[in-house]
């Protein structure tokens, strides 16, 4: 009598023990990962359709998955377009640029503090920055930090102009002594970006640096409110008056070709001269600064006569007499033996670039007497 054989096995079970369980779909399970941490809303959501059709396709397990990744990946990326919208990403940025401070960022930066940079250029610097004592030598010194207005992001050719005018303004409010600045120093600035003003980025921070490169700055610049006594502030908030009315000069090269623009300019100039003087003489000096305060002041008033007459010039030839009679009474040096004796940098700033650029004078001295 003969055995029979065996029966064959079922195409696609094993020949021994139950069925195994189809796998659970791998892509289900990112996007369900995605969905929980909120993160990548639209790249959980697109990864959540993926794994229904394969899954379908497939039979694979895993559906509760997708689906649970594609409803939070979708809830996900409604409340980001209104975070978006509303300027509540804002509160991201700052947590951003919190978390970035550990890690030695132009975004840690702060007004006062002085820096390294892997290079030692400011050129698009905003990575591993080095913060370092501004009594070294260091790559730059922020001066100001400002924020932009809400809105649209204005691209960024506007950015950079709002940034260069702002920044520049600035500069006399940190470092108020133009004397005490270095000739090779120059302004720069870390703008928003397209991406980073999406996620309620505002921020300009204004720096100083070498103006070449390889340049590099030893000690701090400041000299403000924080760093001068009260009689230094007084004469150079007194100062500040003529600085002011000199960068308001007409743009034109020559006189002949916007008189009335420049009798305008030379009237702000008189006006600034009679207030810088009344300034000066108002504040109680210490003696041996009295005498050469009280000469720089006649000085001042010599000069606002020369101003006020080419304010009333009916020519430009008339005009320029009393243009360089004036310029004559503003020389830097009237003001060295006034600012040797409050302490003040006694080396006035060079203008050698100046040349014909503006108001066609050449070598024209550089103010805040």
């Amino acid at each position: 009598m003969s055995i029979p054989p065996p029966p064959h096995p079922v195409w696609g079970q094993p020949s021994y023990g139950p069925p195994r369980p189809a796998p659970v779909n791998g892509v289900a399970i990112s996007a369900l990962v995605l969905g929980l941490l909120c993160f990548l809303p639209a790249v959980g959501l697109v990864l959540g359709l993926i794994a229904l059709t394969q899954i379908k396709r497939r039979g694979e397990r895993g559906k509760g998955f997708a689906v649970a990744g594609t409803v939070l990946s979708s809830a996900g990326l409604v409340l980001w377009a209104v975070a978006l919208t509303t300027g509540g990403a804002s509160a991201f940025w700052e947590g951003f640029k919190g978390a970035a401070t550990g890690e030695g960022t132009a975004y840690s930066l702060e007004t006062g503090q002085c820096f390294d940079t892997p290079d030692g250029s400011l050129q698009g610097v905003t990575y591993d920055v080095e913060e370092v004592p501004c009594a070294g030598a260091h790559d730059g010194e922020v001066f100001a930090v400002f924020d932009l207005p809400e809105g649209p992001f204005p691209g960024d050719d506007p950015v950079g102009e709002t940034a260069d005018d702002r920044c520049y303004a600035l500069r006399s409010g940190y470092a108020m002594d133009t004397w005490a600045v270095p000739g090779n120093v120059d302004v720069y600035y870390l703008t928003p970006t397209r991406q980073s003003w999406r996620l309620g980025d505002r921020e300009v921070t204004c720096l100083f640096g070498g103006a070449e490169e390889g340049d590099v700055l030893t000690g701090s610049l400041r000299n403000d409110e924080t760093t001068l006594d009260a009689d230094q502030l007084a004469f150079l908030r007194a100062a500040a008056l003529l600085d002011e009315a000199v960068g308001s000069e007409p743009l034109t090269s020559y006189v002949e070709d916007d008189l009335p623009g420049y009798r305008k300019w030379a009237g702000r100039m008189a006006d600034a001269l009679a207030g810088q003087a009344a300034g000066l003489r108002e504040h109680t000096w210490p003696a041996a600064a009295e005498r050469p305060v009280a000469d720089l002041a006649e000085d001042l008033d010599a000069a606002r006569k020369e101003w006020a007459g080419a304010a009333r010039a009916t020519d430009a030839d008339t005009f320029y007499v009393h243009y360089d009679t004036g310029y004559e009474l503003l020389a830097p040096s009237g003001s060295v033996t006034a600012r040797k004796a409050l302490g003040l940098a006694t080396t006035p700033p060079s203008y050698e670039d100046d040349g014909e650029e503006e108001g066609g004078t050449e070598g024209d001295p550089g103010f805040e007497v």
